[in-house]
Protein backbone atom coordinates (compact mmCIF):
# COMPACT_ATOMS: atom_id res chain seq x y z
CA UNK A 1 0.00 0.00 0.00
CA UNK A 2 1.70 3.18 -1.07
CA UNK A 3 1.95 6.09 1.81
CA UNK A 4 1.07 9.91 1.18
CA UNK A 5 4.90 10.42 1.38
CA UNK A 6 5.38 7.73 -1.32
CA UNK A 7 2.82 9.95 -3.36
CA UNK A 8 4.76 13.28 -2.93
CA UNK A 9 7.79 11.90 -3.83
CA UNK A 10 6.85 11.01 -7.22
CA UNK A 11 6.54 14.83 -8.47
CA UNK A 12 9.14 14.87 -10.98
CA UNK A 13 9.15 11.49 -11.77
CA UNK A 14 6.53 10.43 -12.99
CA UNK A 15 2.77 11.64 -13.57
CA UNK A 16 0.20 10.39 -11.09
CA UNK A 17 -2.96 8.49 -12.35
CA UNK A 18 -6.28 9.02 -10.28
CA UNK A 19 -9.49 8.04 -11.15
CA UNK A 20 -12.94 7.91 -8.94
CA UNK A 21 -14.56 4.73 -7.64
CA UNK A 22 -16.98 3.58 -5.68
CA UNK A 23 -17.56 -0.29 -5.10
CA UNK A 24 -16.17 -3.13 -4.42
CA UNK A 25 -15.43 -4.95 -8.15
CA UNK A 26 -14.23 -1.76 -10.06
CA UNK A 27 -11.58 -1.47 -6.95
CA UNK A 28 -10.20 -4.52 -7.57
CA UNK A 29 -9.58 -3.86 -11.35
CA UNK A 30 -8.37 -0.42 -11.00
CA UNK A 31 -6.07 -1.96 -7.93
CA UNK A 32 -5.07 -5.10 -10.13
CA UNK A 33 -3.92 -2.46 -12.82
CA UNK A 34 -1.56 -0.39 -11.11
CA UNK A 35 -3.65 2.89 -10.40
CA UNK A 36 -1.69 5.06 -8.10
CA UNK A 37 -5.13 6.99 -6.72
CA UNK A 38 -8.38 5.78 -6.26
CA UNK A 39 -10.78 8.60 -5.14
CA UNK A 40 -14.20 7.28 -3.50
CA UNK A 41 -15.93 11.07 -4.81
CA UNK A 42 -18.72 13.24 -3.60
CA UNK A 43 -19.68 12.81 -7.53
CA UNK A 44 -21.01 9.58 -6.85
CA UNK A 45 -24.16 11.87 -5.87
CA UNK A 46 -24.86 12.36 -8.90
CA UNK A 47 -23.83 9.26 -11.31
CA UNK A 48 -24.27 6.34 -8.61
CA UNK A 49 -27.06 8.16 -6.41
CA UNK A 50 -29.14 9.99 -8.77
CA UNK A 51 -28.59 13.36 -6.69
CA UNK A 52 -29.00 16.44 -8.61
CA UNK A 53 -25.51 18.02 -6.79
CA UNK A 54 -22.81 16.80 -5.20
CA UNK A 55 -23.93 18.72 -1.85
CA UNK A 56 -26.59 16.23 -1.48
CA UNK A 57 -24.45 13.17 -0.33
CA UNK A 58 -24.15 12.54 3.51
CA UNK A 59 -21.44 11.17 5.05
CA UNK A 60 -22.87 7.78 5.71
CA UNK A 61 -23.07 7.30 2.23
CA UNK A 62 -20.01 8.28 1.91
CA UNK A 63 -19.05 5.72 4.48
CA UNK A 64 -20.76 2.85 2.75
CA UNK A 65 -19.18 3.22 -0.52
CA UNK A 66 -15.15 4.07 0.99
CA UNK A 67 -15.81 0.75 2.63
CA UNK A 68 -16.62 -1.44 -0.46
CA UNK A 69 -13.82 0.23 -2.52
CA UNK A 70 -11.67 -0.45 0.24
CA UNK A 71 -12.65 -4.11 0.45
CA UNK A 72 -11.67 -4.32 -3.27
CA UNK A 73 -8.64 -2.20 -3.17
CA UNK A 74 -5.48 -3.52 -1.72
CA UNK A 75 -2.61 -1.60 -2.88
CA UNK A 76 -3.87 1.77 -4.94
CA UNK A 77 -3.96 4.66 -2.21
CA UNK A 78 -7.48 5.74 -1.41
CA UNK A 79 -8.24 9.17 -0.66
CA UNK A 80 -12.01 9.86 0.47
CA UNK A 81 -14.34 13.18 -0.56
CA UNK A 82 -15.05 15.69 2.33
CA UNK A 83 -18.85 15.66 1.75
CA UNK A 84 -20.71 19.21 1.61
CA UNK A 85 -20.74 20.07 5.40
CA UNK A 86 -18.85 17.13 6.74
CA UNK A 87 -15.74 19.86 7.45
CA UNK A 88 -18.44 22.66 8.84
CA UNK A 89 -15.93 23.10 11.66
CA UNK A 90 -12.82 21.09 12.69
CA UNK A 91 -14.60 19.16 15.38
CA UNK A 92 -16.67 17.66 12.89
CA UNK A 93 -14.05 17.99 10.00
CA UNK A 94 -11.52 15.05 12.45
CA UNK A 95 -14.73 13.02 13.36
CA UNK A 96 -15.46 12.70 9.75
CA UNK A 97 -11.82 12.39 8.92
CA UNK A 98 -11.24 9.84 11.42
CA UNK A 99 -14.58 7.65 9.57
CA UNK A 100 -12.99 7.88 6.26
CA UNK A 101 -10.03 6.37 7.56
CA UNK A 102 -11.59 4.02 9.44
CA UNK A 103 -13.73 2.53 6.58
CA UNK A 104 -10.26 2.20 4.31
CA UNK A 105 -9.39 5.35 3.55
CA UNK A 106 -6.08 6.21 3.28
CA UNK A 107 -6.42 10.45 3.10
CA UNK A 108 -9.21 12.68 2.94
CA UNK A 109 -9.92 15.37 0.33
CA UNK A 110 -10.79 19.15 1.41
CA UNK A 111 -12.08 21.40 -0.90
CA UNK A 112 -10.99 24.80 -0.36
CA UNK A 113 -8.47 27.30 1.28
CA UNK A 114 -9.57 26.21 4.82
CA UNK A 115 -6.44 26.57 7.30
CA UNK A 116 -8.06 25.36 10.27
CA UNK A 117 -9.79 22.45 9.00
CA UNK A 118 -6.93 20.94 7.15
CA UNK A 119 -4.43 21.78 9.95
CA UNK A 120 -7.01 20.18 12.17
CA UNK A 121 -7.16 16.61 10.07
CA UNK A 122 -3.33 16.56 9.46
CA UNK A 123 -2.57 17.44 13.71
CA UNK A 124 -4.95 13.97 13.87
CA UNK A 125 -2.66 12.21 11.77
CA UNK A 126 -4.50 11.98 8.46
CA UNK A 127 -3.00 12.87 4.88
CA UNK A 128 -5.34 15.84 3.44
CA UNK A 129 -5.37 16.37 -0.19
CA UNK A 130 -6.25 20.09 -1.36
CA UNK A 131 -8.77 21.11 -4.16
CA UNK A 132 -8.77 24.16 -5.75
CA UNK A 133 -10.02 26.12 -8.61
CA UNK A 134 -13.44 25.08 -9.68
CA UNK A 135 -14.93 23.77 -6.33
CA UNK A 136 -18.29 22.08 -7.08
CA UNK A 137 -19.40 21.92 -3.38
CA UNK A 138 -20.02 25.54 -3.33
CA UNK A 139 -19.86 27.08 -6.27
CA UNK A 140 -22.47 28.98 -8.49
CA UNK A 141 -20.83 28.48 -12.40
CA UNK A 142 -19.43 26.05 -13.51
CA UNK A 143 -16.55 27.94 -15.46
CA UNK A 144 -13.20 27.76 -15.69
CA UNK A 145 -10.90 29.94 -13.27
CA UNK A 146 -8.30 32.00 -12.83
CA UNK A 147 -9.25 33.77 -16.03
CA UNK A 148 -7.68 37.43 -14.94
CA UNK A 149 -4.89 38.49 -12.80
CA UNK A 150 -6.65 38.78 -9.36
CA UNK A 151 -7.76 35.47 -9.53
CA UNK A 152 -4.83 33.80 -10.97
CA UNK A 153 -2.73 35.33 -7.90
CA UNK A 154 -5.47 34.02 -5.53
CA UNK A 155 -5.19 30.42 -6.86
CA UNK A 156 -1.25 30.91 -6.71
CA UNK A 157 -1.20 31.88 -3.25
CA UNK A 158 -4.05 29.44 -1.54
CA UNK A 159 -1.99 26.66 -3.05
CA UNK A 160 1.28 27.88 -1.70
CA UNK A 161 -0.50 28.38 1.41
CA UNK A 162 -2.24 24.12 1.09
CA UNK A 163 0.89 23.46 0.85
CA UNK A 164 2.56 25.21 3.96
CA UNK A 165 -0.28 23.36 5.86
CA UNK A 166 1.02 20.36 5.07
CA UNK A 167 -1.35 18.81 2.18
CA UNK A 168 0.28 15.86 0.27
CA UNK A 169 -1.18 16.95 -2.96
CA UNK A 170 -3.21 19.17 -4.62
CA UNK A 171 -6.51 18.65 -7.17
CA UNK A 172 -6.37 21.56 -9.92
CA UNK A 173 -10.08 21.85 -11.49
CA UNK A 174 -10.70 23.45 -14.15
CA UNK A 175 -7.92 25.99 -13.96
CA UNK A 176 -6.69 27.76 -17.07
CA UNK A 177 -3.62 25.31 -18.53
CA UNK A 178 -1.00 28.04 -18.11
CA UNK A 179 -1.75 28.43 -14.87
CA UNK A 180 -2.02 24.92 -13.09
CA UNK A 181 1.42 24.75 -14.71
CA UNK A 182 2.80 28.21 -13.40
CA UNK A 183 0.94 26.41 -9.94
CA UNK A 184 2.58 22.91 -10.46
CA UNK A 185 5.98 24.31 -11.13
CA UNK A 186 5.78 26.35 -8.29
CA UNK A 187 4.77 23.88 -5.81
CA UNK A 188 6.48 20.19 -4.22
CA UNK A 189 3.37 18.83 -3.78
CA UNK A 190 2.10 16.86 -6.88
CA UNK A 191 -0.42 18.63 -8.50
CA UNK A 192 -3.83 16.44 -9.77
CA UNK A 193 -5.36 17.95 -12.75
CA UNK A 194 -9.01 17.93 -14.01
CA UNK A 195 -10.05 19.98 -17.39
CA UNK A 196 -6.50 22.06 -16.28
CA UNK A 197 -4.58 20.90 -19.48
CA UNK A 198 -1.66 18.53 -19.31
CA UNK A 199 0.78 19.72 -17.22
CA UNK A 200 -0.10 19.12 -13.72
CA UNK A 201 1.50 16.18 -12.42
CA UNK A 202 -0.98 13.67 -12.62
CA UNK A 203 -4.60 13.47 -13.81
CA UNK A 204 -8.38 12.35 -12.27
CA UNK A 205 -11.42 11.86 -13.63
CA UNK A 206 -14.84 10.46 -13.17
CA UNK A 207 -14.68 6.59 -13.76
CA UNK A 208 -18.46 6.92 -15.35
CA UNK A 209 -16.85 9.31 -17.35
CA UNK A 210 -13.87 7.38 -19.41
CA UNK A 211 -16.99 4.09 -19.40
CA UNK A 212 -19.08 6.20 -21.03
CA UNK A 213 -21.69 5.52 -18.55
CA UNK A 214 -22.77 9.01 -18.39
CA UNK A 215 -25.56 10.69 -20.64
CA UNK A 216 -23.25 14.12 -20.82
CA UNK A 217 -19.50 14.40 -19.32
CA UNK A 218 -17.69 18.01 -19.39
CA UNK A 219 -16.21 18.57 -22.05
CA UNK A 220 -12.24 18.05 -21.11
CA UNK A 221 -13.46 14.18 -19.92
CA UNK A 222 -12.37 11.71 -22.47
CA UNK A 223 -14.32 8.72 -23.38
CA UNK A 224 -12.02 5.53 -23.92
CA UNK A 225 -15.16 2.97 -24.27
CA UNK A 226 -19.00 3.23 -24.44
CA UNK A 227 -19.97 0.69 -21.86
CA UNK A 228 -23.36 2.45 -22.05
CA UNK A 229 -24.15 1.43 -25.40
CA UNK A 230 -22.81 -2.01 -25.27
CA UNK A 231 -24.71 -2.65 -21.41
CA UNK A 232 -28.12 -1.34 -23.40
CA UNK A 233 -27.49 -4.08 -26.13
CA UNK A 234 -26.61 -6.90 -23.58
CA UNK A 235 -29.56 -6.06 -22.17
CA UNK A 236 -31.84 -5.56 -25.04
CA UNK A 237 -30.22 -9.32 -26.31
CA UNK A 238 -31.21 -10.25 -22.83
CA UNK A 239 -35.21 -9.41 -22.82
CA UNK A 240 -35.72 -10.92 -26.63
CA UNK A 241 -33.96 -14.18 -25.64
CA UNK A 242 -36.67 -14.31 -22.76
CA UNK A 243 -39.15 -13.37 -24.82
CA UNK A 244 -38.42 -15.81 -27.62
CA UNK A 245 -38.09 -18.71 -25.31
CA UNK A 246 -34.43 -18.96 -25.86
CA UNK A 247 -32.99 -18.58 -22.49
Amino acid sequence: MKTAEEIKSIKNREKIAVLTCYDYFTAKILDSVGMDIILVGDSLANVILGYETTRDVTMNEMKIFTEAVARGAKNSFIVGDMPYLSDRNKEEAVKNANIFVQSGANAVKVEGNKEEIIRAIIKEGIPVMGHLGLLPQTAKKFEMQGKDKEAADKLVKDAKALESYGCFCIVLECVVPELAKRITEIVKMPTIGIGSGKDCDGQVLVINDILGLCEKSPSFAKKYTDLGKEIKKAVENYINDVKESNF
